[in-house]
């Protein structure tokens, strides 16, 4: 074959392809399928694309459906008993670990009174136990109950006793450090929003009399 004729047989080749190409480019089926096709592989393409769970996500309730925040989660009462707090959402929180036999458990005393101060407007003090600094909550439930309403008159809800730190911390101190730190001391304080949002978490030494976290509750119920 001579080459001119390879020549020929070459621009034919390249001709043919070129219409076809153009064929498929101007075919709206064909640009339909590839715009859906590239939908489909996009990572953020839907709620499976997320790779990172917030903190209301990976906390979860008792019926292993998605916690909505901290008010997503259940806990059993001092007395046991299984609750959910979600009945609590709605209202601005302070969830403290209390101790009996800490040089901070006078501070029973102040929550008490912001707690009866402050229920009308929608706020709660929330009390979880541990005995988890200084074993200085070594007491069973009862003897805790006994001892907060004889010594200090507690009114606001009271949980059973749990660890808050650590390896083995309870899934309500998981969800609370998950964006701050974990408790240092007995009467660690942590500042919840109406809808379970963390708002702000206070050190055991600051008292419930504190201006900064007397104004930071009062804020929050304004919300």
């Amino acid at each position: 074959m001579s080459p001119r004729t390879l020549v020929a047989i070459a621009i034919a080749a390249t001709t043919l392809v070129s219409l076809e190409v153009g064929n498929a480019m101007s075919d709206p089926k064909n640009a339909a399928d590839a715009v859906s096709n590239a939908a489909q592989s996009s990572p953020g393409a839907g709620s499976s694309g997320a790779t990172g769970a917030s903190p209301s996500a990976s906390a979860m309730g008792s019926s292993g459906q998605e916690a909505q925040g901290f008010y997503g989660l259940s806990t059993s009462t001092l007395e046991g008993k299984p609750v959910d707090l979600s009945q609590y959402r709605g209202k601005v929180a302070l969830v403290v670990n209390v101790a009996s036999k800490c040089g901070l458990t006078p501070q029973y005393e102040g929550l008490e009174k912001l707690h009866e101060e402050l229920a009308g407007q929608g706020f709660t003090v929330l009390g979880f136990p541990s005995n988890d600094f200084g074993a200085q909550e070594p007491g069973s439930a009862e003897e805790i109950r006994q001892f907060c309403s004889a010594t200090y008159g507690v009114t606001f809800p009271m949980f059973e006793k749990m660890p808050v730190k650590g390896p083995e911390k309870s899934a309500i101190y998981q969800f609370l450090t998950q964006g701050y730190e974990e408790p240092t001391w007995n009467f660690t304080k942590y500042l919840i929003s109406k809808d379970g949002t963390v708002l702000e978490r206070f050190d055991p030494r600051t008292t419930p009399e504190d201006p900064e976290l007397r104004a930071r509750i009062t804020e929050a119920l304004a919300s």
